[in-house]
This record gives C-alpha cells, sequence and structure tokens, in this order.
C-alpha cells in the first residue's frame, strides 16, 4: 500500500515535463508536504521520451514502481500509451489531446497508430483529454501547454489550488508570469469540468 500521492508526468524533450514537476515541488514545499521525485530525460533535447516522478508524502525512494501512480499527466497522447503500466488499475490519466510522431517513425518506417487507438488503449483508465493548445493559444501562448495540463490536474492533487498557483509564480520567469497564470487558470477550468 502507497503511503503518498504518486504523480506521473510524461512527455517529450520540449515540453516542460521537468518544470510541471517542480512547480508540484514548490506547492509541496510551500504546505509543507514531504515530497520525493526524480525525473529521466537522457534524449530529451533529441525528441527522447521525459518522465518525471513525483511522490506527495512519500516515506520512500523517488521512483514510482509499476502500477503504483494514482495520476499520469501526460503531454503528449503516444507519451501516455508508452507509461500507462506505471497507473493503478483505475487511475487518473489527463492527456493533453495531441502526439508528436517520433523520429523513429520517419527513420526506419514504421506504421504510427492513430488517434483513436491510441484513446483505445488507455480505456482501461479515468481518462481526460484536453485540448492544451488550444487553452495555451486561449492564455496567449502555445509553450505553456504544461501549466495548462498541470492546472487541468489541480483538482486531482492533495494540495489546495492556492498553493499550485503561488508554485507557478516562484517557478517560472517573470516576464511569463502573467501568460503562466492565465494558463494554470485556463486547465484549471477544464479540469473542474472534467469533475
Amino acid at each position: 500500500m502507497n503511503s503518498s500521492f504518486d504523480v506521473l508526468i510524461v512527455g517529450i524533450g520540449g515540453q516542460g515535463t521537468i518544470l510541471a514537476s517542480n512547480i508540484i515541488g514548490e506547492a509541496c514545499l510551500i504546505e509543507e508536504t514531504p515530497i520525493k521525485g526524480v525525473e529521466t530525460h537522457g534524449m530529451a533535447q533529441r525528441g527522447g521520451s521525459v518522465e518525471s516522478h513525483v511522490r506527495i508524502g512519500g516515506e520512500f525512494g523517488p521512483l514510482i514502481v509499476p502500477g503504483g501512480a494514482d495520476l499520469m499527466i501526460a503531454l503528449d497522447l503516444l507519451e501516455a500509451v508508452r507509461y500507462r503500466h506505471y497507473l493503478k488499475k483505475g487511475a487518473r490519466i489527463l492527456v493533453n489531446d495531441h502526439t508528436v510522431v517520433p523520429t523513429s517513425v520517419h527513420t526506419q518506417g514504421l506504421e504510427m497508430p492513430g488517434r483513436d487507438a491510441l484513446v483505445a488503449d488507455l480505456a482501461d483508465f479515468d481518462l481526460t483529454m484536453v485540448d492544451a493548445a488550444g487553452l495555451a493559444t486561449e492564455a496567449g501562448n502555445l509553450i505553456v501547454q504544461n501549466v495548462v495540463m498541470l492546472g487541468a490536474a489541480a483538482p486531482s492533487f492533495p494540495l489546495k489550488p492556492e498553493s499550485l498557483e503561488e508554485a507557478v509564480r516562484r517557478s517560472v520567469p517573470p516576464k511569463t508570469l502573467d501568460l503562466n497564470l492565465r494558463a494554470f487558470a485556463l486547465g484549471r477550468e477544464a479540469g473542474l469540468k472534467k469533475e
């Protein structure tokens, strides 16, 4: 049995996976809640997979065991499918309704599964698709899709939304603060509609 609320954040290099996990960590510090986490991003600059493990209230190691995650935030639909084995049965997944075609599909002539097939692969979970690109555009810039997704996941965390919002303030460059706060608010509104 877990003693923590385990969150897996997945995406590819450049999508802001690590910033999202850092914001959650900052929110835990604000609430003085124990947190452990780690990320892997060896080939991230070449579009490779990036995964961040965040264990809120965790007493033990930073890695989530397969079958142990309570929540997944996926910044890419294909990455959600790739890492679904980390989730508990019936766990919640928030997925950016977007897929970046891996370079290997082009270089090796592989067949890319379609959106419907990828969504079907997630049918055993409490799935919420989020139009992060549309909401980020509404906020002012596509680059904040990760903060939109964090906002959408906010109602699922055992943390106060105000703490997450303050963590956004502390974690993003000052010149992008208003943009990121708009993205967080739009994402949170979308997440609340799905509750």
